[in-house]
């Protein structure tokens, strides 16, 4: 039996509430030490005091959204206005130099604001440490807990957003061990930290922002947190009217126990990929979206965890996940277990294996999510705390290869598809050169380039072509990667498999279902626009989606849930009812260019029907998960796409970085010359019938291509961007037009590389 998620670990992630009992702590030399009080602060033992040039002072401002002031103010909502005499009823306590402060008991009304002047975010001695030791903080105005200025440890960024620099590097990672704000959780103490926000006020005069400080426990610049010496027993509990744990650029938790309820996201960082969030270690539960929308990790950069135990909820309704990222999020250890609508996808390149479920209905909360091996172990067993329809799991027991089983509520589950790579290029063999230029001895004329005298080009050729010729069907080749798209507006099966495998490739899972099979219930299929399934359409349009019809008659409109998620998912999510009529139907449709799936199922918990049905549409976008609008390859892409010539590697992928054979390189260019294909008997490794037999017999015959000089062609090798910018060389001598190779690289060509060159003839 495979090892079972630990229990504690698993109870740890799943603490909805605070209930470590507090233990006041001695504090070290060093330390000041901040008691708090309703009736007055004390500051290592005595009165705090008023002067504002003390280390620590109380009777400071407070920075709020003030009422009776206009639109010319701010952009701030009635209920995050206050009154002057609100805020003057809070405690500020400041904190004005470097150092290290421990700080117990409790403020009603009241602020730990630490501001260590306007040149600390360059100083790398402005650097200040709170612990929190016993801390009961609460503010109905503003942040609780504010870091306002201390040093900012990216230095490359400060240097970039003052304009002293022209590029920043961004990536998933950020070394925040200098950082200027730092917390740590004393071992065995419980701290409740209960903050509002300050909506955005403008700089005066104009709608620039002055202030705008979303979470109840904030930064501006990078902050860590963690358990003090290694001990996570430290709490740390935070109630939010808005956002809950915030930094403005980076943040990193490396222990602790921390619990978030918020209104809005549980954690965010804020800088447009930028930001980065880490987590090394502790205990991190989240239940945020307790309002009308909110993530539970949210980072505008990266989210990277690589630690620890992390449990979290996003709201129940919007398009919001347990983890969101606008950049990657990156899985390298840890335990997860993330909620929501829909979770952000986790990037491949992950070093920990997980798995993502989106389920074809939401599941009611309540609901228990389990995961056998096939001896039967248990890997793990959750009960949902909120309605939810999207799981991503996360442990070190995770295995590849192993036909996992998935129940909900004890109900045996399958799926109907699953989120899969294309084909790999192989390796030549060892000495194989395919740089070489000079014809190996006894080998075919025409590797010099030139072609062969008297050679014409073949009939219709025209590189300059970019539509297929009417009539002409994209090709279908099975030539992993040169193949259509198999997703795109076909049905995917309704059959599905019971086996959750993850391998090299495949981490995702979509139509996540009751399985007839398994639980004996009687299987449906569905039907959209009269059988013909979606049609893509151009931006700007609506795609049709009418006449849902199901298998079987008696199965009512409310059991069955349509669902229409962005691939892969990213932001968007809607979902409704078959009862709840066409205006609700048409609501949920998207306008904003993309991918998306449509997922028409039987509604989770129906005693008597199961079964699900998928299709894949786009909205004035190509058809691949892989290609964003805006990312480097995407007009290229689209070039060759559209002219015919690549295609996707199935399940909505494009692969730009997989690697091109050299079967796979004679196909595009025949397709390129617009060929007529013969096969060839002038390789041994060439097999007659083969999707790429033709198209070698054709550029073989016009000294396009060649072999190692001993009767191989070695279809699986790689190509080089060198090697290929022969053959385009070739080929444009062929059709008596110039060509310019650019690309001399001798590693192999990816496929995004391929589609700029092949732009060129275009």
């Amino acid at each position: 039996m495979r090892r079972k998620l630990l229990a504690a670990a698993l109870a740890a992630a799943m603490l909805l509430g605070c209930s470590v009992s507090a233990c006041a702590a001695g504090s070290s030399a060093g330390e000041v030490r901040i008691q708090l009080s309703d009736s007055g602060v004390k500051v290592d033992g005595k009165d705090a005091p008023t002067d504002t040039s003390s280390t620590v002072y109380v009777g400071g401002g407070i920075i709020y959204y003030a009422e009776g002031t206009d639109e010319t103010y701010g952009a701030g909502s009635e209920s995050e206005k206050h009154s002057a005499d609100e805020a003057a009823a809070h405690t500020v306590v400041t904190i004005t130099q470097p150092g290290t402060y421990r700080i117990s008991g409790a403020l009603s009304q009241g602020q730990i604001f630490v501001d260590l002047g306007e040149d600390a975010k360059t100083d790398p001695d402005a650097v200040v440490t709170l612990i929190l030791d016993g801390a009961d903080i609460t503010c109905t105005v503003a942040p609780a807990v504010f870091f306002y200025r201390v040093y900012e440890c990216d230095t490359q960024w400060v240097a970039y957003d003052e304009g002293e620099n022209e590029d920043y590097s961004a990536s998933g990672t950020a070394d925040t061990s200098a950082a200027g704000a730092n917390v740590i959780l004393a071992a065995g103490s419980e701290n409740h930290i209960t903050g509002s926000h300050v909506a955005r006020i403008y700089q005066e005069g104009t709608t620039k922002k002055l202030h705008k400080y979303d979470g109840a426990f904030y930064s501006r610049m990078s902050m860590n947190i963690d358990g003090e010496n290694g001990d996570d027993s430290g709490v740390l509990c935070i109630a939010a009217d808005n956002e809950g744990l915030d930094s403005e650029l980076h943040l990193t938790i490396n222990g602790g126990t921390i619990d978030i309820q918020s209104q809005d996201d549980g954690i965010n960082t804020n800088e447009d990929f930028v930001s980065v969030t880490t987590i090394n270690g502790g205990s991190l539960t989240i239940n945020a979206g307790l309002g009308s929308e909110g993530d539970g990790i949210d980072s505008n950069g990266y989210l990277t965890i690589n630690g620890g135990t992390i449990w979290t909820m996003s709201n129940e309704s919007s398009p919001d996940g347990g983890i969101d990222a606008d950049g990657a999020i990156t899985i390298n250890g840890g335990t997860l277990y993330a909620f929501g609508t829909r979770n952000d996808a986790v990037d491949s390149a992950s070093a920990q294996l997980y798995m993502e479920l989106s389920f074809a209905s939401t599941l009611p909360a309540g609901s228990v999510i389990s995961l056998a091996d096939p001896e039967g172990g248990e890997l793990f067993r959750v009960t949902t705390q909120k309605t939810c329809q999207s799981l991503t799991v996360s442990a070190p027991e995770l295995e590849e290869n192993v036909a996992y089983s998935l129940y909900v509520d004890g109900v045996q589950q399958q799926y109907t598809g699953n989120q899969t790579g294309g084909f790999g290029g192989g390796q030549p063999p060892a000495g194989f050169d395919p740089t070489q230029t000079e014809r190996p001895e006894g080998g075919r004329p025409g590797q010099d380039g030139q072609r062969p005298e008297g050679q014409e080009p073949p009939e219709g050729f025209d590189p300059a072509q970019t539509e297929r010729p009417e009539g002409t069907p994209r090709p279908e080749d099975g030539t992993g990667g040169f193949r259509p798209d198999q997703g795109g507006g076909q049905a995917e099966s309704g059959e599905g498999s019971a086996e959750f495998t993850l391998t090299q490739r495949v981490r995702s899972f979509y139509g996540v279902s009751d399985s007839p099979d398994g639980s004996g219930k009687t299987r449906v299929s569905f039907t959209v626009n009269g059988g013909k399934g979606m049609t893509s359409v151009a931006s700007g349009e609506r795609v049709l989606l009418t006449e849902i019809q199901a298998s079987v008659d008696g199965l009512p409109d409310s059991d069955v849930q349509i669902t229409i998620t962005d691939v892969p998912s990213e932001d968007y999510a809607e979902t409704c009812l078959l009862s709840d009529g066409e205006e609700a139907l048409t609501a949920i449709l998207p306008t904003e260019d993309g991918i998306y799936r449509l997922t028409v199922g039987v509604v989770s918990g129906n005693e008597t029907y199961a079964g699900v049905n998928q299709w894949q549409f786009t909205v004035g976008a190509l058809p691949f998960s892989d290609v964003r609008q805006g990312s480097q390859d995407y007009d290229s892409i689209k070039a060759v796409y559209d002219a015919g010539l690549m295609e996707g590697t199935g399940s909505g992928r494009f692969e730009p970085n997989g690697t091109v054979t050299r079967a796979q390189a004679a196909a595009v260019l025949a397709r390129l010359a617009r060929a007529e294909v013969e096969d060839s008997a002038a390789f041994t490794d060439v097999r007659a019938g083969s999707w790429y037999s033709g198209y070698v017999g054709w550029a073989s015959s016009n000294g396009i291509v060649e072999g190692d000089g001993q009767g191989h062609f070695l279809p699986e090798a790689s190509v080089t961007g060198a090697h290929m910018e022969l053959m385009l060389t070739r080929c444009a001598q062929l059709a008596r037009m110039e060509y310019e190779a650019s690309n001399t690289s001798d590693q192999p060509l990816t496929r995004g590389e391929l589609a700029q060159m092949l732009t060129a003839f275009l």
